[in-house]
């Protein structure tokens, strides 16, 4: 294979992102143009670790936890398993949170660490994307319920624990984040 590099061969992420247009066709046919829009916006977030060029076990993991997350809303997974929406926010949040400060430090606009983070302040901002993304999250639950399907489960007590739940779940990626980062922190090697 002369001359091909990384970024020109099929990555295993690559195959959860064309699991997810497989199921902008599937979902859009079984459940209607809603789901096919739930879908592509899955689609859309399951891009981002490659257009960064995240590491793979992140890739896979992020993009096959929104896709997850999808058609166990289609599904009805939620209400047969009662603790399952708590988990889903969770882990999808914390990996939310994870990809958003990476996303950040790519682009230079946070520090990174190599630049003299602390890990507490990588840990509160990876918190603080996570809370972002978990108020953004519901915000998109609402306005699901309220323009497109009745039947999206919504309500004080929900959005309460699915923002708990998704808050727990950033400040424990960012605990992940600071634990594993590279050790170039010229603070943290003394």
């Amino acid at each position: 294979m002369r001359g091909t590099t990384v970024e020109h061969l099929l990555l295993p992420g690559d195959v959860v992102r064309a699991a997810v247009a497989v199921s902008v066709v599937v979902g859009g046919a079984t459940f209607g143009g809603p789901a096919a829009a739930l879908f592509l916006l899955v689609l859309g977030g399951a891009l981002v670790p490659r257009l960064l060029g995240l590491r793979t076990v992140l890739d896979v993991c992020f993009g096959s936890c929104l896709l997850l997350a999808a058609w166990a809303a289609l599904l009805r997974w939620y209400e047969a398993v009662s603790w399952l929406d708590l988990l889903v926010h969770a882990v999808c949040t914390g990996l939310v949170a994870a990809v958003g400060v990476l996303a950040l430090v790519r682009s230079r606009v946070v520090a990174p660490w190599a630049s003299g983070w602390r890990r507490a302040g990588l840990i509160v901002t990876t918190t603080a994307v996570g809370a972002l993304g978990a108020v953004l999250w519901e915000l998109g639950e609402w306005a699901g319920y309220t323009y497109v399907d009745d039947e999206i489960r919504v309500g004080y007590a929900d959005t309460i624990g699915d923002l708990a739940f998704g808050l727990l779940g950033a400040l424990a990626a960012g605990v992940v984040i600071a634990v594993w980062r590279p050790a170039q922190d010229s603070d943290d090697a003394r």
